[in-house]
């Protein structure tokens, strides 16, 4: 793994990150941890600190920082100048190579999309981080700090010291079932290229059928599917399928995302393993054909560009596709232990926070036992 910020202001970080991956932790949970670290590194960077100076005070200041977006700022100031700002670094620090370059300039802007918009929370109205992705990158702080008091090593303050913040209390919400579906058969009407159209309509069509996470979407291979000789028609709707911990778990295609996702794999031309590819940039990676594959960010990025298109007035992301999928299971009167097995979740509690009423069939239910009508 690369870093983004060429400098190094948390002792024995690569070692704590190397134990994550030795205990079994995947790689994108590995690389979220990293990301966490490293805005800490940059707070501490920008602010003329090292790690024996950090306190109570400069971790509340830090949480002012996240919730502000001064990161974001910050990294854009790094991204554009290419290089470590002059006269910023501790006294006794070394930057290890001043020179940003651009390949690390690629891995701050991924960085910062993931930041701003790759959090199931988003951002809030000025721009900051939502109390749940700082209080993650806190965890992340924390559990880094425990690693350092397991190891024997001196820290300045204990990780309790770490306090999370108060969350907001939010009423998710659920786009109409008529309203999803129009989203996914938006391809039809807003792509002009054929392959584009084809694999965006598989794509959402699958996301309906199964539940899956973003990166359980983006991480298939063909070799998922269960088809004939030709690799067009699917034998099994059933994908056996790596989830979020490393947990394996089977999820179910529908008919109709079945024929979606033939009519896709009928006019695949190439030896690509990924279940779904890009058709312009990437494409050039021949060194290794498994880098080839559709990115998170666009798939978040094509969806709320057919959401606008559709005036759909509701949040709707990649992640609320998996919400309507548990939320309108439960209202056809699915089991919810069944819900939690197709979502993949450990715990009944988590799978009802993500099953949540619509607000037509909150109307229906008000109309139909309300006791005054």
């Amino acid at each position: 793994m690369n870093s983004k910020f060429k400098f190094d202001l948390l002792p024995n970080k690569e070692e704590y990150l190397l134990n994550l991956i030795n205990n079994n932790y995947s790689m994108n949970t590995v690389d979220n941890y990293r990301r966490d670290l490293e805005i800490f590194e940059l707070f501490l960077l920008m602010r003329g600190k090292v790690f024996n100076d950090v306190n109570k005070l400069l971790i509340n200041e830090y949480k002012g920082y996240l919730r502000t977006g001064q990161h974001l700022l910050d990294i854009d100031k790094l991204e554009k100048s290419q290089m470590i700002p002059e006269g910023k670094l501790p006294e006794g620090r070394q930057v290890q190579n001043p020179e940003i370059g651009h390949q690390n300039s690629r891995q701050i802007r991924r960085y910062k999309e993931s930041s701003s918009s790759g959090s199931r929370n988003g951002r809030s109205s000025s721009d900051g981080l939502h109390s749940r992705s700082i209080n993650r990158m806190l965890s992340s702080l924390r559990a880094y700090f425990g690693y350092l008091v397991d190891s024997d090593i001196k820290i300045p303050i204990p990780p309790s010291a770490i306090k999370l913040i108060k969350t907001e209390k939010t009423e998710k919400q659920v786009a109409d079932f008529e309203e999803l579906v129009s989203l996914i058969e938006s391809p039809e009407i807003f792509e002009t290229k054929k392959m584009v159209r084809y694999r965006n309509r598989a794509i959402l069509e699958l996301f309906f059928s199964t539940g899956m996470r973003i990166s359980e979407v983006v991480n298939l291979d063909r070799s998922h599917l269960k088809t004939n000789e030709s690799g067009t028609r699917i034998l099994d709707s059933r994908l056996y399928i790596m989830g979020k911990g490393k947990k394996q778990r089977h999820v179910y295609l529908t008919d109709r995302a079945t024929r979606y996702l033939e009519r896709y794999l009928k006019i695949r031309n190439d030896n690509y393993p990924a279940l779904f590819i890009p058709y312009k940039g990437t494409r050039k990676i021949e060194g290794d054909k498994d880098m080839v594959r559709i990115s998170s960010r666009y798939i978040q990025d094509v969806i709320a560009k057919y959401k606008k298109k559709l005036g759909i007035l509701v949040p709707t992301t990649p992640h609320s596709l998996r919400h309507g999928f548990a939320t309108y299971l439960a209202e056809k009167g699915a089991n919810p232990a069944a819900i939690q097995h197709l979502l993949g979740h450990e715990s009944l509690q988590t799978t009802t926070r993500y099953v949540h009423a619509s607000d037509k069939y909150a109307e229906q239910s008000h109309k139909e036992f309300h006791p005054l009508q």
